[in-house]
């Protein structure tokens, strides 16, 4: 996507393939801390997703536990997180996410709180390897790699009987909503998700070409983005897979997310078939990135939903 302070540099057909690039592709970040910075022992491990692609993750085992949170990522981010406090990603999402991102720390957290973390790379991300030329669906593909997960951690004896609870972030939590409407019965023994920050990609386009001045051009850009992944934006709406969801779901946002609105948090939460689910907002910003580290702040609710749900 285009840095928006140089769109009236562009002309328009530039500008709306860049966008529809933008989405379309992965551009993988790096990852620039390991759990070892946190002082977390941890194990290097690589595992298919369910469709044979390699991916790469951390096991950083709570000695004593019988707990498992499995930690995963948003768009354009990884295991580690995102250094957008570095160019090239510091100018892309604008002011306020200019901040380094750093997940470890959560996993600090949790471990301090008595749970085993398995963290991995989605394809295309981080580590993980390149599959389906690059392209980066938002869930379709990634969903396969959340059943790859699940796969893996049965497969281990020592993981295999652990309660088990998803800590599952934006593109993450699309990814396994879409994979709970797949597979069912692979999420039989999930006891519970956190899912914050559920963003759909039509959304997320509308909100940034209407801060551009460029409102009008939404359906030609997702025109574009068919014409590169054969499907459209609209095919990743958060709420089309959120009815599938039954285990007991806790999601939360930025209430003025300059990068989202409102109401799609909102209709994707609506549409979340747990009986048991609870949401709530971030006030007080508008930077999506306080979202992102909100946990490793107030670490409280989503503690109190994970002790809750995993004993």
């Amino acid at each position: 996507m285009p840095d928006k302070t140089t769109i009236g540099t562009l002309d328009l057909d530039t500008t709306l393939d860049s966008y529809a690039t933008g989405l379309a592709y992965s551009s993988r970040s790096p990852l620039l801390r390991t759990p070892a910075d946190e002082g977390l022992d941890h194990e290097d491990i690589s595992y298919p997703s369910s469709d044979g692609t390699p991916l790469e993750a951390w096991y950083i085992p709570r000695e004593g536990s019988t707990k498992l949170i499995v930690s995963m990522h948003a768009f354009t981010m990884n295991r580690y997180g995102l250094p957008a406090h570095l160019e090239p990603w510091k100018s892309v999402f604008g002011p306020g996410n200019d901040t380094e991102v750093d997940f470890i720390r959560d996993y600090r957290i949790l471990h301090d709180n008595g749970y085993n973390v398995l963290a991995f790379d989605f394809r295309n991300c981080g580590h993980s390897s390149a599959a389906n030329g690059n392209l980066q669906s938002n869930n379709r593909f990634e969903a396969r790699d959340v059943l790859g997960t699940l796969a893996y951690i049965r497969s281990r004896p020592d993981l295999a009987s652990m309660a088990l609870g998803l800590f599952a972030r934006c593109m993450g939590a699309n990814a396994t909503f879409r994979a709970i409407d797949t597979d069912p019965r692979a999420f039989t023994d999930v006891r519970c998700l956190v899912a914050p920050l559920l963003l759909s990609p039509r959304a997320f386009l509308e909100t940034a070409l209407q801060r551009d001045g460029l409102g009008e051009h939404a359906d030609e850009v997702d025109r574009r983005f068919r014409l590169r992944t054969g499907a459209s934006l609209s095919d990743g709406t958060t709420s089309r897979w959120a009815p599938s969801v039954t285990m007991p779901t806790l999601t939360y946002g930025v209430r003025d997310d300059t990068l989202t609105r409102p109401s799609d948090l909102e209709d994707a939460f609506a549409a979340i078939g747990a009986a048991e689910k609870s949401m709530f907002w971030i006030d007080g910003t508008p930077n999506r990135w306080d979202g992102y580290q909100w946990f490793q702040r107030h670490p409280e609710r989503i503690l109190d939903w994970f002790g809750t749900h995993l004993g």
